[in-house]
């Protein structure tokens, strides 16, 4: 029985290059694997025909003689069917890369931890922004050994389990899985005479000192990224990343709430009744805040402007102002004498002075009623 023609079987042109030829054979691998078609030996024949003239168009030599003299100029016994090869080895060049890479990649190299350092400011340098110097416990690259983990005149051998590849091969059923060497932990080399100050690691751990540049506006939880100033990675790998975040300590005057600041202002009962002007603080110095009469406990007063400029833009917040209404407390004989005097002036018109009360005492009264079976 005549052989079809390997381009034919692939269905690729004669002009096909490596990476349609491997796209055909993928999808009829898929198609026709035994695995997937138990007991059928028509899809196992087409099989075994579809990775036989993949053998010989992907290999560059063989492809040259196929095409030149056909089925005929191909050796078969050395190229031809599976060899000593199986399904695994078809498998393995075709879809490795779904499992970590193909066969003769080594291993990725493994970065560094990063790490996080949590840095208190006050709402001042928060606000303002600072530079702050910070040390951060870290690993870093062991300068005795340069981060190789070998002793001064020797190197790290080549692993003879993975051949240096740092990955080894399982079969598993279907398909070809690329797992970590258990020997050299996917390094690809083992020390033999290790590092006398590291032992072999390649780090050491120190305290690495550090600016840190705060930006003006950042707020609890912000975090600024230092790019390579994390752990240093294993076998002389890049490393890791810092990220500094923000702890605001509280503030004794004022409370922020994302762009605006909140602050208590006690006045006395003079000054809520007649009016007046006081000085109230801000974070840019002092200002004047009108108090109109009559004013009540919890009024708030917005100054714009006087707040923050958030940290990634937009317009700076205000300044709220919460009146704090005190009673007197300590009166002299005197002042207790004017205060009642005070309000036997009022008469029976003190309730008109107290605007909140009689919503209050409609409301109790209203509460009581309902209360009644």
């Amino acid at each position: 029985m005549s052989q079809r023609d390997y381009y034919e079987v692939l269905d690729v042109p004669r002009t096909a290059t490596e990476a349609e030829l491997k796209k055909a054979f993928r999808r009829l691998a898929m198609k026709y694997h035994p695995d997937r078609n138990p007991g059928n030996e028509e899809t196992e024949k087409l099989f075994k025909e579809a990775k036989e003239a993949y053998d010989v168009l992907s290999n560059s030599s063989k492809r040259a003689a196929y095409d030149q003299f056909g089925h005929a100029g191909v050796d078969q016994a050395a190229g031809g069917g599976f060899g000593g090869g199986g399904f695994g080895d078809a498998f393995s060049d075709i879809f490795g890369d779904i499992f970590g890479g193909g066969g003769g990649g080594r291993s990725r190299v493994r970065k560094g931890a990063d790490l996080q350092y949590n840095l208190e400011l006050s709402l001042e340098d928060a606000v303002a922004g600072t530079t702050v110097k910070i040390k951060v416990p870290t690993m870093k690259h062991c300068t005795t050994c340069a981060g190789s983990g070998a002793k001064e005149g020797s190197s790290p051998e080549t692993c003879s389990t993975c051949g240096g590849h740092g990955q080894v091969r399982m079969q598993q059923g279907f398909f070809s899985v690329q797992q970590t060497c258990p020997k050299c932990r996917g390094n690809g080399t083992i020390i033999s005479d290790p590092c006398n100050n590291c032992h072999g690691h390649g780090r050491v751990k120190e305290h690495k000192s550090l600016s840190v540049e705060v930006p003006a506006g950042v707020d609890n939880g912000d975090r600024i990224r230092l790019t390579g100033e994390g752990e240093a990675g294993e076998a002389n790998a890049p490393a890791g990343d810092l990220y500094v975040q923000m702890h605001i300590k509280p503030h004794p005057i004022f409370e922020r709430d994302n762009a605006d600041l909140y602050c208590e202002v006690p006045i006395s009962i003079v000054t809520a009744s007649l009016g007046g002007e006081l000085e109230v603080p801000s974070l840019g110095g002092r200002l004047n805040l009108k108090i109109p009469p009559g004013t009540q406990t919890h009024k708030s007063f917005r100054m714009r402007g006087k707040g923050v400029k958030p940290v990634r833009g937009g317009p700076v917040g205000d300044l709220i102002c919460r009146i704090i209404v005190e009673t007197p407390v300590k009166l002299s004989s005197e002042q207790k004498e004017l205060l009642e005097k005070f309000g036997e002036s009022m008469g029976k018109a003190a309730k008109k002075h107290s605007p909140n009360e009689k919503s209050w005492m409609d409301g109790m009264k209203k509460f009581f009623e309902d209360m009644k079976p």
